[in-house]
């Protein structure tokens, strides 16, 4: 099994504009996908029309992973998301994230803290899937 990981995933999803949201969402993450951001629990649906948001805002930005471990079908990380908004202004976020993937290596279910390093208050709702 080839799984994932969380740089790929949200490359494609947020960075790689050959990719539709849609194409990056079944390359990475299974079909029962289910996500719960700081508190918020979101179906893959749901997901997925957080980040086609999030891809309307986004200019350009990158992924560094800090630490990342994979255990059978379990997966943590720490990883921070630099972004640059289609207004310009910068955004940092720093994640602390524990997921688990389905038979075929995507992900299955990813649960997840944000901590906001550089942006506004407004800008607390990009980790989110609300």
């Amino acid at each position: 099994m080839t799984r994932t990981g969380i740089s790929a995933a949200l490359t494609d999803l947020l960075l790689s504009r050959d990719l539709t949201v849609e194409e990056a969402a079944d390359l990475h993450f299974a079909p029962e996908y289910r996500q719960r951001t700081d508190g918020e629990w979101a179906d893959r649906a749901g997901f997925i029309e957080h980040i086609t948001h999030l891809r309307g805002v986004v200019d350009h930005g990158s992924v560094q992973v800090h630490e990342e471990l994979y255990e059978g079908s379990k997966y943590a990380d720490r990883h921070t998301v630099h972004v640059t908004k289609t207004d310009g202004s910068t955004v940092s976020m720093e994640v602390y994230l524990f997921g688990e993937f389905a038979a075929d290596g995507r992900f299955s279910r990813i649960e997840e803290t944000t901590l906001l390093l550089r942006g506004s208050a407004a800008d607390r709702n990009l980790g989110s899937a609300r």
